[in-house]
């Protein structure tokens, strides 16, 4: 008894005698790092103090926005140019920089592309600040971890940014939430971000909690309850680090009630949070004639949207197929016409997937691919179809959805996200549009669109025209100035 006694009691010598000087040398090691880090601040402070006064003397305010695919021609590079339109018609003494990724393209030609895709003219040049290691971000560089791959590589690519140009104000327009207490702790500067879509939500937990299979949770993984149960650990630990360095922010803006649901429910934030819809170019659109289709031989169906796995436009070339194998007697001929950008090889190689999908469905002759096409052009399209289609699950928002709606088109999108919660919802008790979640749905509500009366489609797409004014440029400007205001206070 005596002798096990002494052998706990050496046993608790032993582990104070470790633990003492671990805790001590754990100490001396995070002083260090607080030392480090401190003394990178104040580096990065008086570097940004010796920078280049204006011509009056004074320094302007530098209003920085983390946009690695800034000449991209998706609906997130529109609010990133209309943000900075706004911030240039409101204050004077701002200065608006952009850090981009873009080098195969000169300032100049990104804010023409800015113009031609968007109609979208800038007050004040712009200062772009081109990286080299944007390469850090690519999915395609991260085969397996590629969420915790892309944030912890986003770190490095901000660092460079910092480096390069040290703002007064950092906004994060495309969804980089790890860059966020870099340019808050170590920059010094007020930041705030417009969240497109959260980095991992709930709704991702639970695909991987029920071993769905998705475009993000492979057939592998969902086989197998060991992967599944690995893969879920590892995103409740990235949902947890995301939540963190989330709400670090000072301002955070959201761009739909379901990004809104999820931000809140992740970042836990609510008093910086608020939803500032996507400027939608509506009234370009709305110039667009309404009036009763008249008899024709052929009817297009349009589709705008990225070439993203997200989008998933092998649905819509899919529940196509169907719809045409379907139709019986004679009836006017369709046309799928897919429009959107392609920001890299990976998507170019996408789309040469989806016109072998098309071969192989025996639609290739019915199917119409345009790529990065000019304004004038997109809005010919819209103004001519009869269906604007939408199939990602979960769009955060929607911006082709609402430009569809605006041009006259009867919409189908996904019923879920921001097309179900703030798109294609009742409009003073009338029908907006249409909503459908698979294959065959899209193809009996396609159908049915098309069986309605001329007048009747009519009667939807003016009521469709009406719900959207919500989301013009004019109304976003608002928003936008109420939600950054205190960023510079």
């Amino acid at each position: 008894m005596v002798a096990g006694g002494l052998c706990l009691c050496g046993l608790l010598r032993l582990l104070c005698s470790l633990l003492l000087p671990a805790l001590f040398l754990s100490g001396i090691l995070c002083v260090c790092l607080v030392v480090l880090l401190w003394g990178i601040r104040l580096w990065i402070q008086r570097k940004k103090q010796l920078s280049s006064a204006g011509g009056d003397g004074k320094r302007p305010l530098l209003v920085a926005f983390f946009h690695p695919y800034c000449n991209a021609g998706g609906g997130g590079e529109r609010v990133l140019w209309c943000a900075i339109r706004t911030l240039q018609k409101k204050y004077r003494n701002v200065t608006c920089v952009v850090y981009t990724g873009d080098r195969d393209a000169t300032g100049e030609e990104i804010v023409e592309g800015a113009f031609r895709r968007f109609n979208i003219k800038l007050i004040h040049p712009v200062k772009f600040v081109f990286l080299e290691k944007r390469f850090l971000v690519e999915a395609s560089l991260y085969p397996h971890f590629t969420l915790l791959g892309q944030s912890l590589g986003s770190v490095f690519l901000g660092w460079e940014a910092l480096l390069k140009c040290v703002p007064d104000i950092y906004i994060d327009s495309m969804g980089y939430a790890f860059t966020i207490p870099l340019f808050k702790y170590l920059g010094g500067c007020r930041v705030g971000c417009y969240v497109h879509y959260p980095t991992i939500s709930t709704d991702m937990l639970s695909v991987v909690r029920n071993q769905d299979t998705r475009f993000n949770n492979a057939a592998f993984i969902t086989s197998s309850p060991l992967f599944s149960k690995f893969k879920l650990v590892y995103y409740y630990f990235f949902a947890f680090m995301y939540g963190l360095v989330g709400s670090c922010s000072d301002v955070v803006m959201v761009n739909s009630s379901w990004t809104l649901n999820h931000i809140l429910s992740l970042w836990r934030a609510g008093a910086c949070t608020s939803v500032v819809y996507p400027p939608c170019d509506v009234q370009t659109f709305l110039d667009i004639p309404l009036e009763v289709e008249k008899s024709t031989s052929e009817y297009s169906i349009v589709s705008v949207s990225q070439f993203r796995p997200e989008k998933d436009h092998p649905l819509q070339i899919r529940a196509f197929a169907k719809l045409l194998k379907e139709r019986v007697g004679p009836q006017p001929s369709l046309k799928l016409i897919l429009i959107g950008g392609c920001r890299n090889q990976q998507d170019e190689e996408r789309v040469n997937n989806l016109k072998r999908l098309c071969e192989e469905l025996g639609v290739s002759d019915d199917v119409v691919f345009r790529i990065n096409i000019p304004f004038e052009e997109l809005k010919r399209h819209l103004a001519e179809a009869t269906i604007g289609l939408h199939t990602m699950w979960n769009e955060h928002f929607g911006i082709g959805v609402v430009e569809c709606m605006a041009a006259g088109t009867v919409i189908l999108a996904h019923n879920s996200g921001g097309p179900k919660l703030d798109i294609v919802v009742p409009h003073e008790g009338h029908v907006t549009g249409f909503l459908a979640e698979d294959e065959e749905s899209y193809a009996e509500t396609m159908a049915y669109i098309f069986s309605l009366s001329p007048e009747k489609r009519l009667e939807i797409r003016e009521n469709a025209r009406r719900s959207v004014h919500r989301f013009s440029d004019q109304h976003f400007e608002d928003t936008f100035l109420l939600s950054v205001e205190p960023l510079f206070k």
